[in-house]
């Protein structure tokens, strides 16, 4: 994995050309380098001799305390020592300042070693950004640098029981309490927040939730809808303005853990705000101090929104290549079956390992198509957060970026569990044992499709509102850079693949057209998921044939980029006509169906 990342940060995105800008002009390829082999060491010592027993000792809870693995404890504050959760912010809250693209190299070797495990650190780091971007400068002292020092841990608290991905119908309750305390408006918070990950452990002192709640009406009653949503910071254990520990506890306690078939490691918790277990003040209600205005949690929220997505993305990537390596492996060592001739088999021959059976290659193939083609589509996203932050051409970059999350996010949570399935079938009966790891990276992964939206959310953003956004702006930004490609591929021999790739460009905006011609939200959206995945799937195309531009050697690493490139024009792109036909013609079958007829 290492020589591929490589080759994509340096060889093909020009990472190194980064250094030129003023943020990052302290580092070079070398530090960029040191960074990954830091990153690539903990991962390989803390994390990934430990994974299994993530799965097996799960998370439980005795009614006071949840207990984890000693090992969780260990690997996680390894990884705070390292950096890493700072990684990306400025040098004076104790960050390294490095590219986007550098820090999502960098925690691409933990998703690898233990997903669930890595939980933790990604939170907290999102969790912290958050606040460094909407808090005020006593809230990014007291809560975003201690995150940020891996003092202590932070959670995002959305969903609800009752509302799951619906946010508007959140009825978690904001009271005012205090319009002048130090840290913010204090407000009592009272509800419960269900699928919270990381929400209760003692890995550190402390953990900060984040919360969305909405702040009654004068009526006293929530305002319907999301304009009433306001962001809070809940700590667990309250806190002062010192960043000291009161002693006291927040009205903040642990229900139940959720027992999902992935991510065990990474507790997940329906938490109660506000139920007087706990009386803080002498009253109960959970104490949460107002970030921003009210009224703009959402807004706050997503601002952590594009860089999260590209993380789920990431993590989805590297568990599939966590199998595709594990499946190579076996593969390139199990013997089993002959070659057939056409005289028949020799039974008296010796069996040769199935990686000579063109159906396991074509298997392994598969694997190394999404998952090395996915890593180039995080790393490109990578590297447009960073052209958005220090780049000059903001609007095109920001067009680009927006029509790549929905895919940045869910083409490797479909496509690199499909190839976690493959690395099972690889294995064959011993794939469904739990002696071997991949059936653990098939049940990690199955749980990126729901995290941070799930397919069905995704393809409605990217239909409904990324590529008709501004005339089409993103659409048009995508188209160009694609033409570029195409132009650059039409003077090699990769010319038969630039002429297939243009005709799916093609085919993916005349759908897009078709869809919206009647002018019918409802129609045009009904099958946004087949778009979704006709349209990730151009992508990764055009990625593959930029990436294959980019290799000019002449070694067995090279032609495996190359066969990986091929394989994805000649088994995959065809794939996308069946898709955008239904988008095509606004097959109405899944939205007139009558529910009596299931």
């Amino acid at each position: 994995m290492r020589e591929t990342l490589d080759f994509l940060l340096f060889d093909w995105l020009k990472a190194g050309e980064l250094t030129a800008r003023e943020r990052f002009a302290e580092h070079s390829a070398e530090t960029f380098s040191a960074v990954l082999d830091t990153c690539e060491k903990i991962a390989r010592e803390k994390f990934a001799p430990f994974n299994r027993l993530a799965d097996t000792q799960e998370p439980h809870f005795d009614g006071e305390r949840v207990h984890l693995p000693q090992a969780t404890h260990d690997a996680t504050l390894a990884y705070a020592e390292s950096g890493m959760l700072a990684a990306a912010q400025d040098y004076d809250v104790g960050g390294m300042q490095l590219p986007c693209v550098i820090e999502m190299a960098g925690n691409a070797f933990f998703s690898k070693a233990s997903v669930a495990t890595g939980g933790y650190a990604m939170l907290t780091s999102g969790n912290a950004s958050l606040l460094m971007a909407h808090g005020t400068p006593l809230q990014r002292e007291v809560f975003a640098k201690n995150e940020f020092a891996g003092r202590w841990f932070g959670t995002m608290c959305l969903s609800e029981p009752q509302a799951g991905s619906s946010l508007s119908d959140i009825a978690t309750r904001a009271e005012l309490e205090d319009e002048s305390d130090v840290l913010g408006p204090r407000y009592r918070l009272t509800g419960n927040k269900m699928w919270i990950s990381g929400g209760e452990h003692e890995i550190t002192e402390n953990i900060i939730h984040l919360v969305l709640a909405k702040v009654p009406g004068p009526d006293g009653k929530l305002i319907p809808g999301t304009k009433g949503i306001s962001l809070f910071i809940v700590p667990k254990k309250l806190v002062n303005e010192r960043a000291e520990l009161t002693g006291e506890r927040n009205d903040v306690s642990l229900a139940g853990l959720n027992h999902k078939l992935g991510y065990r490691g990474t507790t997940n918790c329906l938490l109660n705000f506000g139920e007087g277990r706990f009386t803080p003040g002498g009253r109960k209600g959970a104490i949460g101090y107002l970030v921003g205005k009210p009224g703009e949690g959402l807004r706050a929220m997503f601002h952590m929104m594009n860089e999260a997505r590209i993380g789920v993305g990431l993590g989805a990537v590297m568990l599939g290549y966590a199998g595709y390596e594990a499946s190579l492996d076996y593969a390139k060592q199990r013997p089993q079956g002959r070659p057939m001739t056409a005289a028949g088999k020799d039974a008296a021959s010796p069996q040769r390992p199935i990686i000579e059976h063109a159906d396991v290659r074509r298997m392994l193939l598969a694997q190394k198509s999404y998952v090395e083609g996915g890593l180039a589509l995080e790393l490109y996203c990578a590297r447009l957060v960073d052209e958005l932050a220090t780049g000059d051409d903001k609007a095109s970059t920001q067009a680009l970026l927006d029509v790549l999350i929905p895919i940045a996010k869910s083409w490797p949570s479909e496509w690199c569990l499909e190839s976690n399935s493959l690395a099972i079938q690889v294995l064959g009966g011993y794939g469904y044992t739990r002696d071997f790891p991949v059936e653990q990276y098939w049940r990690d992964q199955r749980l990126n499709m729901i995290h941070e939206g799930t397919h069905g959310i995704q393809a409605l953003d990217l239909l409904g509102r990324k590529v008709v956004q501004q005339g089409g702006a993103s659409l048009a930004a995508l188209a160009a850079r694609v033409q570029q490609t195409i132009e650059r591929a039409m003077q090699t021999d990769w010319a038969p693949q630039a002429n297939q790739l243009a005709a799916a460009l093609a085919q993916v905006g005349g759908a897009t057209k078709k869809a919206w011609s009647t002018g019918e939200p409802e129609e045009a959206l009904a099958n946004a998921v087949p778009y979704l995945q006709a349209f990730g799937h151009t992508v990764l195309a055009w990625l593959w044939l930029d990436v294959a531009l980019a290799v000019a050697a002449d070694t067995d690493f090279a032609h495996g980029k190359r066969a990986a490139a091929r394989y994805f024009f000649a088994y995959e792109l065809p794939k996308i006509g069946a898709w955008l036909d239904v988008v095509a013609r606004r097959e109405p079958l899944c939205r007139d169906i009558k529910t009596e007829y299931f």
